[in-house]
C-alpha cells in the first residue's frame, strides 16, 4: 500500500495521483463509490463496488437460482394480471 498527499481544492474537489488512477485502471467519468469508513475516505470504483456486493449476495443464493429470471418471471405475471384486470 502507498500513501500520497493530495490537496482540497476551493470547490471541494482532490486531485487522485496518476499512480493511483493507473493502478485501478480509472479514467475521466469513472464513477466511485465514496463512504467514510473509520473517520477515513474511502473511493471504490463503481464496477468493483457491484462486483463485491454482487459476490456478498452470491453467498447466500443457490446457485442453481437465476434471481434475474425469477425476477423477469414475477414481471411477466405482474403484467399479465394488470391486462386481466
Amino acid at each position: 500500500m502507498s500513501h500520497h498527499l493530495t490537496n482540497i481544492s476551493g470547490n471541494g474537489r482532490i486531485l487522485i495521483p496518476a499512480e493511483i488512477r493507473k493502478s485501478l485502471n480509472l479514467k475521466a467519468g469513472d464513477q466511485l463509490v465514496m463512504s467514510v469508513i473509520d473517520g477515513e475516505i474511502r473511493l471504490v470504483p463503481q464496477l468493483e463496488a457491484i462486483k463485491r456486493a454482487q459476490n456478498k449476495i452470491a453467498q447466500y443464493v443457490d446457485p442453481s437460482r437465476s434471481l434475474s429470471q425469477e425476477l423477469i418471471q414475477e414481471r411477466r405475471e405482474e403484467a399479465k394480471r394488470e391486462v386481466e384486470e
